[in-house]
């Protein structure tokens, strides 16, 4: 267990501390039901205080992580709590410093930073927040929202394309989705149906990992290459971005759904197969020894995410900025007659 605090940091060492011993017992550094260093010993290992520490150890009670056993000390608790998506915060954070060190940040500057805004953090941020998002499969709604939710804090309402129209009658999105996002083939449909209705539309992009692509790139020339997946419009996606990244030693030979009847024909013709997890027993079961088979469940291309925030952060902005500072009082006069201007729909894209 890697512990360091530093003093000269403008974050409190108590914070410092706790948020250090919750990683390292979400990330299994240190077992669950294994004995944590006694008070006095961390506090000698830091050089901290060790009313310091004993605060950060009656956090991690409160909060579940730890439990004391009468005459035995502190041990990791048998089930601790386990936040949302912990590797994606770890690449997060990662990703975040990487990009601060580029702009000339150092951590001290980047922890400021960061606690200077905590207290204008945007509503839009908060969890309250629900986008619409429309696919014409089930799988697919499935694959974007559970890339959406694992980035954002929002609330996707998936809604299949055909269905979109039934549910813009229906729900009245005004006020309500805060954004439509949806495929670049779907876009131009998508926003057809949403005119007017002030709901901006993002199109999403998922492209193949680079992994994925870093592989198939090490092939001898002339490998045939196919692409299976659970729906046929997730396969042609998989297969539209290997295409696009045009390696010379590869032949696309076709893409077919996992279900499709037609699947041992297209496995009898290649060599390798890219697959999504779902589709990847169906294929094993049917191809040969020789075929070799790739595993790809796509990635949301990270511009589109970034977007998307921008477009709530600036929403909220917005909001906060049109809300009056107060009530008025009872009996004060009231203007009236006033006229009010319709914004044109915001028209997103992302590529």
């Amino acid at each position: 267990m890697n512990l360091t605090v530093d003093a000269r940091s403008p974050i409190p060492i108590r914070r410092q501390l706790t948020e250090q011993l919750k990683h390292a017992i979400e990330s299994g550094s240190v077992p669950r039901d294994q004995t944590l260093p006694s008070i006095r010993e961390l506090a000698g290992f830091l050089g901290i205080n060790t009313n310091t520490v004993a605060r950060v150890i009656e956090d991690l009670k409160r909060s579940g992580y730890v439990e004391a056993r009468r005459g035995r000390g502190v041990f990791v608790a048998s089930a601790p709590p386990a936040r949302p998506s912990p590797h994606l915060r770890e690449r997060f954070l990662q990703e975040t410093v990487i990009r601060a060190a580029a702009l000339g940040m150092a951590a001290d500057d980047l922890a400021v930073g960061v606690l200077s805004v905590v207290g204008v953090r945007p509503d839009a941020l908060q969890g309250s927040v629900e986008v619409l998002l429309v696919e014409c499969s089930p799988p697919e709604l499935d694959f974007f929202a559970a890339q959406l939710e694992g980035h954002l804090p929002i609330r996707v309402d998936k809604v299949l394309l055909g269905e979109l129209p039934a549910a813009v009658r229906r729900r009245k999105p005004t006020g309500r989705w805060k954004a439509a996002v949806t495929s670049f083939c779907h876009l131009p449909e998508v926003e057809r149906l949403l005119g007017g209705r002030g709901v901006p539309v993002i199109a999403l992009l998922a492209e193949a990992h680079l992994e994925t692509l870093h592989r198939l790139a090490q092939l001898p020339a002339g490998t045939r290459v196919g692409v299976a997946a659970a729906a046929v419009e997730t396969a042609h996606s998989l297969e539209h971005s290997i295409a696009n990244a045009a390696l010379p030693n590869i032949v696309l030979v076709g893409t077919c759904p996992a279900e499709s009847p037609v699947l041992g024909r297209l496995l009898r013709r290649v060599d390798v197969v890219v697959c999504s997890t779902s589709a990847a027993e169906r294929v094993r079961q049917l191809a040969a020894p020789s075929v070799r088979v790739l595993i790809d469940d796509r990635a949301l291309d990270p511009r589109a995410i970034e977007m998307l925030s921008a477009i709530l952060v600036r929403q909220n902005g917005a909001r906060a900025a049109a809300a009056p500072p107060s009530a008025p009082r009872r009996g004060s006069p009231r203007r009236s007659g006033g006229s009010t201007r319709r914004r044109d729909p915001t028209r997103t894209t992302v590529r």
